[in-house]
């Protein structure tokens, strides 16, 4: 008895623990919170029938909220909120393995040109990114280079991007903070890239009077189910076949993975899990028998259950864990340069990616993700475009075209953009 009550005291511990002002939260109770937010996203958006109106994403609304009030009791409280996020990156995995599986060798065929022309305007924006960050920090007195911090080094390239790049323009260019700097606008970017993609998709859909392919209408959605749509029902085995689906192409997304490092190839885990989705839906013999008794589960009310709670508590744990404290003391000089770049993206997108796109609903939908990871990440723009078709209707290609763009080719294009343009800066 008395090493159980330790055992228990100690889990106790590493759960909540209050530690020199910081409450630290280990990786279960973030989880759980996580959840928590996102109903509190749900129920918001059900009670405020803006954040419907304007295609908010659920886990948006509750993350935000609850980082307010963890701020609230940063500024009054003197407690500092730390999560443990390692198992928030699991359900990304989750989430884009369901999207692979989601894919046919159709939508991917008919995807070809819309995706070249997607990554063509992608890389025009990235080049206008940076000069509009360049303007904005050279007319206000900063260093040019800060300009490119706030532009793909950030906002293109996310969090990730700017600790790896911020060195580099700490030692070789000599900008005070760029780690700081980098990160802030990050993580202002990724608040902006959520409410801006939704707003953006409504816009343009009302506008052109657009609606969904006919065709594609009555289809399962990729995540969740649509806000007017009867009340699904869901088979115990269906569910269960789904899970173990997910987790078949898991490990072979691992281990491509694997294959790929050897071969001295750099890809996000989530990526070849996507990858490994797609090849086991598309060439995985319909006749070959599966333990489960089921057909394999592609564009299954189970795989867009799964996929909502995946890319739902990923983004809700994403968004309540920002730590906006630390961001305060840069808000001022760097809000120019984000309130620049989001002027830059709405006409960007309106203008140039609607248009390119074929100026129908598919297009809006894309337009939607582009919102989501010309500004903040690419999980924020599968999240704008989950809003737009629960409101909408279905649109299975850009959930298939936005995210090679987003999480994989933009980040080739990337490295090369931002070291051409601190050569010339140098």
């Amino acid at each position: 008895m008395v090493g159980e009550e330790k055992f228990a005291d100690h889990q106790k511990g590493r759960t909540m623990e209050l530690l020199d002002g910081t409450l630290k939260i280990d990786h279960f109770l973030t989880v759980t919170l996580g959840i928590v937010v996102l109903f509190i996203g749900k129920r918001l958006n059900q009670v405020v029938p803006a954040f419907r109106e304007f295609s908010i994403p659920e886990p948006v609304t509750g993350g935000l909220l609850m980082c307010l009030l963890f701020y609230a009791l940063h500024v009054f409280g003197g407690i500092s909120v730390e999560f443990t996020l390692g198992a928030r990156d699991i359900l990304l995995v989750y989430f884009f393995t369901t999207i692979g599986i989601n894919a046919s060798f159709r939508d991917l065929l008919s995807g070809g040109k819309p995706l070249v022309i997607l990554l063509f305007a992608t890389v025009i924006f990235m080049l206008l990114q940076n000069l509009t960050g360049v303007g904005v920090a050279s007319t206000i007195g900063l260093e040019p280079a800060v300009g490119i911090l706030g532009g793909t080094v950030s906002l293109i390239g996310g969090h990730g991007t700017s600790i790896a790049w911020a060195p580099i323009f700490s030692n070789k260019y000599g900008i005070s903070g760029a780690m700081e700097i980098g990160i802030a606008c990050a993580t202002f970017g990724l608040v902006l890239a959520s409410l801006m993609g939704g707003p953006v998709a409504k816009f343009l859909i009302q506008r052109h009077n657009l609606k969904p392919d006919v065709a594609e209408t009555p289809e399962t959605l990729d995540v969740g189910i649509k806000e007017d749509s009867a009340p699904v029902d869901i088979h115990y085995m269906d569910f269960l076949d789904a899970i173990l689906s997910l987790h078949i192409c898991i490990i072979i997304g691992v281990l491509m993975d694997e294959g790929l490092e050897t071969a001295g190839v750099q890809l996000p885990l989530f990526v070849s899990c996507l990858f490994a989705g797609i090849l086991m839906t598309n060439l995985r013999p319909d006749a070959l028998p599966r333990i489960t008794g089921t057909a394999w589960p592609s564009r299954t009310p189970a795989i867009a259950l799964i996929a909502d709670v995946s890319l739902g508590s990923f983004l809700a744990m994403s968004l309540m864990s920002m730590q906006l404290w630390e961001l305060v003391g840069l808000a001022g000089p760097l809000m120019l340069i984000m309130g620049a770049q989001v002027l830059l993206a709405i006409v960007f997108i309106i203008f140039v990616v609607f248009p390119l796109m074929g100026k129908n609903y598919e297009a809006a939908v894309i337009s939607a993700g582009f919102g989501g990871f010309s500004m903040g990440a690419t999980p924020t723009a599968m999240a704008n475009m989950s809003a737009v078709s629960k409101r909408y209707g279905a649109c299975h290609q850009a959930f298939i075209i936005v995210p090679l763009v987003g999480a994989f080719f933009i980040d080739i294009a990337n490295v090369v953009i931002i070291e051409t343009l601190l050569g010339w800066l140098a």
